[in-house]
Formats: structure tokens, C-alpha cells, sequence
């Protein structure tokens, strides 16, 4: 394993050509660029193949070969980037509730990450699909921030935060977590029980998430939504696989296989 990323590499993989410092300007504007050029898949999972989290793996996977990956794969390789640049980040472990009843005791698989900037502390993740932050938020409670997109705040309850972002006039919480830094053996137990467990969703379903500037994409087997700043979402049944390849290809910049086993796959998704 590499004892740093390339760091080049990634900057051209997320189109980055302004200049790099330990600043917000950076920190939030190479969030904002990764989430638009490494799309968040799961395709390992879906085609039972093992997901690796080490850094040669995640460059060779998420820069080099164009691929994308989840919050794990997406948010150690942001991790590595920040420290190489100079960031103080750390690691944070979260419980999904997006979709969620909020009192619901959800099991910990989400990742993000803590960077302590000039004295001050952030939050950064690249890694919540098709709803991710877009940009760095102030770990501020009760304080209404604005994002690339919605706005996001954060709730504080003794030692636990709640992400949120206000949707459709209602605040969602997106996840909860605390402030401890997550050694690597707890996130290697956390991906391996998303890849391979029979009852995590990313294991049965293609779930695909990519967001622009102006767009939000998201993509749940043969269903494809698209939502832009203050408009209603515009949802779309795909018919087939070539469409289903297209869309994949064409809106996510996924590098897709020619592969039988990886069409059949596919073909083989729910469509409800």
C-alpha cells in the first residue's frame, strides 16, 4: 500500500484546478467537486465481489479506473486526500435514519469525517449518495447552514449529533452520531456486514447517487429520479437494460464491464 495517495492523480479525477491549502476554500470546494465526479455505487456488493478498503485499493478503484464506490470507499479516500493536503481530519461512525423512524436503533454503517481547521471543527462527507452534504459544515448545534443544496443543521443531545437537512419544508434526519474517532478495524466489520449481510440493502439493489451543482441524481434498480434546487423531483421508470446501461453510464460516469454475469445481474433487479 502506497504511504500516501496521488494526490495528483485525484485532483484531475474531480476536475480540481483552482489552488490547494488548508482552508475552507479547499475543504469545501473539493467535497463539492468529489460528490460531482465519483459517483456512489455499490456494485461489488450487488455482484458479491469483496469491497477493499485499503488505499492502493480505493485510488486504483475510485481515481484510476473511474469507478465509483459507498461511504466507506468514498470517505477514506477523502480522508486520505485531506491529511495528504495538510488537514487535521479523523474518522466518525454514524446510524442511518434517513427513512428512518427517528427513535429507531439502526446499526452503526456510515461513515464521515471530523477535520479541526484554525481551532475550529467541520464536518465533511462524500459518501451519503444521492443526498450528500455539499460542502463542510460548522459542528455548530441548532444553527441553520447553507450548502450547495438544502440546507443541513446539526442537533446536539449530550454527546450525540443528528445531521439534518430541511426537504420539502421539513427537517430529515440524515444520520446520528458521536464525536470518537473509529479506529479502521471498526469500519473493515461495519463494510464488511454492507457488502455481504443478507439484510443490508446494498447487497440486493443497485443504488447509485451522483450530485451536481444543479442536479441531485439518484438511481434504485430500474428507478431513476433527478431533483433540482427548489423544484419537484422528477422520477422515470427505466424499460430495459440497454436503457438502464445508459443511464449508468451517461449520468453517473460509471465505466461499466462487458460482462454476461454483470448484465444478468442487472436484468435481474426488483422493479416494483
Amino acid at each position: 500500500m502506497p504511504e500516501a495517495i496521488d494526490l495528483n492523480a485525484y485532483l484531475h479525477r474531480v476536475g480540481w484546478t483552482g489552488p490547494i491549502a488548508v482552508d475552507l476554500a479547499t475543504l469545501g470546494g473539493l467535497a463539492i467537486a468529489h460528490v460531482a465526479s465519483i459517483p456512489f455505487a455499490n456494485l461489488d456488493p450487488l455482484m458479491g465481489r469483496p469491497v477493499e478498503l485499503g488505499l492502493a485499493a480505493l485510488q486504483r478503484k475510485l481515481v484510476d479506473e473511474g469507478r465509483g464506490g459507498y461511504c466507506f470507499e468514498q470517505n477514506l479516500l477523502f480522508e486520505a486526500v485531506l491529511r495528504e493536503i495538510g488537514f487535521e481530519v479523523s474518522g466518525l461512525i454514524a446510524r442511518v435514519l434517513w427513512g428512518h423512524p427517528e427513535d429507531l436503533e439502526t446499526p452503526q454503517t456510515h461513515m464521515l469525517l471530523h477535520v479541526v481547521l484554525a481551532g475550529e471543527s467541520w464536518l465533511v462527507d462524500v459518501g451519503f449518495g444521492g443526498h450528500v452534504l455539499t460542502g463542510a459544515l460548522r459542528l455548530l448545534p441548532d444553527v441553520e447552514q447553507a450548502t450547495g443544496h438544502e440546507p443541513f443543521r446539526l442537533l446536539q443531545h449530550d454527546a450525540e449529533w443528528r445531521m439534518q437537512s430541511l426537504s420539502h419544508g421539513e427537517w430529515r434526519t440524515l444520520y446520528r452520531f458521536d464525536l470518537h474517532p473509529v479506529p479502521m478495524v471498526d469500519y473493515v466489520v461495519a463494510n464488511h456486514y454492507v457488502s455481504t449481510h443478507s439484510a443490508s440493502r446494498f447487497v440486493g439493489n443497485l443504488l447509485l447517487g451522483r450530485t451536481t451543482a444543479e442536479r441531485r441524481l439518484g438511481l434504485l434498480n430500474y428507478d431513476y429520479t433527478e431533483r433540482r434546487n427548489g423544484q419537484e423531483p422528477v422520477r422515470r421508470r427505466l424499460h430495459d437494460l440497454a436503457e438502464l446501461r445508459a443511464v449508468m453510464e451517461g449520468e453517473f460516469l460509471l465505466r461499466l464491464p462487458v460482462d454476461a454475469d454483470f448484465d444478468r445481474r442487472l436484468e435481474g433487479l426488483p422493479r416494483a
